[in-house]
């Protein structure tokens, strides 16, 4: 088992590697653009400088990598570490063809294939671009999202690019980093987009029913209590049902919900990622 985990994880960074790869020599590298993150760093330096992008992403991302042996683990910092040298090599010497001069085509794709790229090495169990150790570590001391720091990092990036290249270059590569960021998330959480969605219903043990025989969906039943105020409505309390189910299948469930109890209360909140139960299932729509 950890043999063939070890292959898939060599598989998905060497596959994130060579897409990343091109997506910065056949659409960015060529045409001056820049993307967000220390790719994005690395890109905007080289411009200026014309230094060498190999060494760049190796330099740039290594203090990163250091502190992603403190923050995260040793294993991870040498998945990234990996990963990047991999980059930095692909960059250098894969036969990479020019695909496009246009810039809209360039922000695009360069970012469609440069988001997949990182994907896949996150699934992997590495990273192609290391702000994102940094927004962790950030994020433990001053209490803001991860998300918010990579949009604070990203911000001065573009407005660097601004002042450095261009206006026009600066928003095109908001666009190569927009597209970039959809891909990622796209191949980190897949085509299937989960819900997990609590009822409370005076009417719970029918509403139970109907998910599991219905739907094929498996239900938790929490024990509580409903109130509002100060005062109890039912001292005897009352279940609390949950389960998680695709995102096409809402509407089938809230059908089945107003069939059986219209003054029922539902909740549902979006779900990252899943693993076991019966959600991985052919859906029943």
């Amino acid at each position: 088992m950890k043999i063939k985990r070890a292959v898939k994880e060599v598989f998905l960074l060497c596959a994130g590697v060579l897409s990343a790869g091109f997506g910065l020599r056949g659409f960015l590298l060529p045409n001056n653009f820049i993307d967000g993150g220390a790719v994005g760093i690395s890109l905007l330096i080289s411009e200026v400088s014309g230094f060498s992008l190999s060494y760049l992403l190796i330099l740039v991302n290594l203090p990163f990598i250091l502190l992603g042996i403190k923050t995260i683990s040793r294993g991870f910092a040498l998945k990234t570490a990996v990963s990047i040298l991999l980059l930095s090599v692909a960059v250098a010497f894969f036969p990479y063809p020019q695909i496009t001069s246009d810039k809209l085509l360039v922000a695009v794709f360069g970012g469609l294939f440069l988001g997949t790229g990182i994907g896949l090495a996150v699934r992997g169990g590495g990273v192609i671009d290391g702000t994102e150790v940094l927004a962790i570590n950030l994020s433990k001391k001053t209490g803001l999202t991860i998300g918010d720091i990579i949009f604070i990092i990203n911000i001065i990036i573009f407005s660097t690019a601004a002042y450095l290249l261009s206006v026009e270059t600066a928003l095109y590569s908001i666009l190569t980093y927009l597209s970039a960021s959809k891909s990622v998330d796209f191949v980190i959480e897949g085509i299937e987009e989960y819900l997990g969605v609590t009822i409370i219903s005076d009417k719970s043990e029918l509403v139970r029913r109907a998910i599991i025989n219905v739907m094929g969906n498996g239900v938790t039943i929490f024990k509580g209590e409903k109130g509002y105020g100060k005062h109890l409505v039912n001292e005897g309390g009352t279940d609390i049902l949950y389960t998680v189910l695709s995102r096409l299948e809402v509407s089938k469930l809230k059908n089945l919900i107003e069939e059986i109890d219209t003054d029922a209360f539902v909740t549902m909140h979006s779900i990252k990622d899943t693993k076991g139960g019966m959600i991985k299932k052919k859906f029943k729509v």
